[in-house]
């Protein structure tokens, strides 16, 4: 099994540095035409299905890769960005930041201390409902020989890595968020998962806004 890892294209809330979490928000234009950049560099790959998150930026981001292949898109709930609760809307950036907790920093700089405002999801649950959706999904024996790509989020991404990069949620964001359309490649052998490649862009780094979320 080869499992391919994707991170939605960018959106007006990425330029504008706002959290999105389970906002809605879709491609903006220049998200469509990276994620139609980066489906020409994955045009040989011969997926046999796709998984993503229902959000519209994930989704768009698929059925861009899809293209012309006749493989099903199957929405799954536990591809969602991390939820931020409240907070979703509001600015991240230094300049303008208006999140209210000022230890909501921890997020980015401190990940294990991360405390999420009421409503909002931890990163220890992130990446125990991701783990879990990978581990069902390289047990699966009916996808043993399959080629599937999985479209996500910036925090969904490193989720989804992190039973394989890190062993310490300190070390979640080890390597930094992952650019929009970023693709890293999973092997699967018997169960093992290996990580062939991290982060790579298919298109010029100057189109990348490289913003969390």
């Amino acid at each position: 099994m080869v499992i391919y890892l994707i991170r939605h294209g960018e959106t007006d809330w990425n330029t504008k540095r706002l959290l999105q979490g389970a906002t809605d928000i879709p491609l903006n234009q220049n998200g469509i035409e990276v994620a139609r950049l980066t489906a020409e560099g994955l045009k040989d790959v011969k997926f046999d299905l796709i998984f993503t998150s229902p959000l519209k930026r994930a989704k768009e981001t698929a059925e861009i890769i899809r293209g012309d292949r006749k493989i099903p898109i199957i929405e799954e709930e536990r591809l969602k960005e991390i939820c931020f609760g409240p907070y979703e809307g509001l600015c991240c950036q230094k300049e303008g930041w208006n999140i209210p907790d000022p230890d909501f920093v921890n997020f980015f700089n401190d990940p294990g201390k991360y405390v999420p405002p009421k409503g909002g999801e931890s990163i220890l649950h992130l990446c125990e409902r991701t783990t879990e959706f990978l581990q069902e999904l390289v047990h699966n024996p009916e996808y043993q020989d399959k080629t599937i790509l999985l479209s996500g989020h910036g925090a969904v991404v490193k989720g989804l890595l992190s039973s394989i990069t890190i062993k310490d949620m300190k070390d979640f964001w080890n390597g930094g968020v992952h650019k929009n359309c970023a693709v890293s490649i999973l092997d699967v052998e018997q169960g093992v998962i290996t990580l062939r490649q991290e982060n790579v862009i298919y298109y010029d780094e100057a189109r990348s806004t490289n913003y969390f979320e």
